[in-house]
């Protein structure tokens, strides 16, 4: 009722009225008649769209393409595309063939068919010892050391460099040599300790450089039974290469060709032993294939020994990582031969 009788009062004086209902964002003053609630009295007018200005037929699959796509739709596919619609096809380049994934031409067996196991003798107990031959036949550590890879032959010059600025060229002769010496002290401890000789041995290495590593092989020694053979000469018939074998006894039940290794590293991964399985496997191969001895090989054991007695790693090869090792070392050696 109150509202009623000011809307009466108001309107006995219409120019009141107009004052109160007119558009402040009009030029022209409007009576109250054009009083609206809709927001389609006000409306800016539709901006134009940049794209009607692109010449559509010159440009239409990428006018389409931008237009068109609210959400992104991207594939791999589509990545591809857009990459050859923009900068073309890719180029053809083939990464190298790793050594691995290669096929030797003269492809030899691991194991030997045609070997005859002999049965077990009453001296099967004494370990064997056969002399290495000399002969015109290279050695497996002569071939892998003439077929390095540039890589490997990079890193081992660096390494040289840098110990002979730090100990100069006659410290570090000295120091290769101690390192030859320390192996075979420590090759000469265990066959000691294998041939039942072991407290002499160990009387031996605790005033030497070899006490340290006897005691990071004590827990290994431990799993090592059945020993067959002791710095023994091996020779492959059938590819002409020969080597001297650290021993042959059985780990934790399996028979292995064993290789002793020191270092001052540790060494917990098998390729951080870069060549030894090459080396472990091209041994195996040339006592399955050499007539004097009467067994057959499958496994590999590499056992890394240091020198400050923490407990040596050792790296068990199973017969399929001895087979892949196998087909490496096969492609070394025809690289050795084409060299030669």
């Amino acid at each position: 009722l109150v509202r009623m009788q000011f809307l009466q009062i108001l309107s006995r004086k219409l120019g009141s009225l107009e004052m109160l209902f007119q558009i402040p964002f009009c030029q022209k003053q409007f009576p109250y008649t054009c009083l609206s609630t809709s927001a389609s009295v006000y409306s800016k007018k539709k901006k134009g769209n940049s794209y009607e200005q692109v010449d559509q037929e010159k440009y239409k699959n990428l006018v389409h393409s931008v237009t068109s796509y609210k959400t992104s739709a991207q594939t791999p596919e589509t990545i591809l595309e857009e990459d050859n619609l923009l900068y073309g096809p890719p180029a053809k380049h083939r990464p190298p063939i790793k050594a691995g994934t290669k096929t030797p031409r003269n492809w030899v067996p691991l194991i030997n068919p045609s070997k005859r196991i002999l049965p077990v003798s009453s001296d099967s107990n004494v370990p064997m010892k056969i002399g290495l031959q000399r002969t015109k036949m290279p050695s497996v550590t002569r071939i892998l050391q003439q077929t390095l890879s540039p890589q490997q032959v990079f890193f081992l010059e660096r390494w040289k460099q840098k110990m002979i600025e730090e100990l100069g060229k006659e410290g570090f002769e000295e120091y290769t040599k101690n390192l030859f010496l320390q192996g075979e002290l420590f090759h000469s401890a265990l066959e000691s300790i294998f041939l039942s000789e072991e407290k002499a041995a160990r009387d031996q290495g605790e005033d030497d450089a070899v006490a340290g590593y006897l005691t990071s092989v004590e827990h290994v020694l431990e799993d090592i039974s059945e020993v067959k053979a002791l710095e023994s000469g091996v020779h492959h018939e059938t590819l002409q290469y020969l080597g001297l074998v650290d021993c042959v006894a059985k780990y934790r039940g399996q028979l292995c060709v064993i290789d002793w290794k020191t270092s001052e590293k540790p060494k917990p991964f098998l390729q951080n032993t870069y060549d030894n399985p090459l080396q472990v496997a091209a041994y195996i191969g040339a006592i399955n294939h050499d007539a004097n001895y009467d067994f057959q090989v499958r496994c590999g054991l590499i056992v890394v020994a240091y020198k400050n007695g923490s407990p040596a790693h050792p790296h068990f090869m199973d017969p399929d990582l001895c087979s892949q090792y196998w087909n490496k070392w096969l492609l070394r050696l025809e690289e050795y031969v084409d060299k030669n």
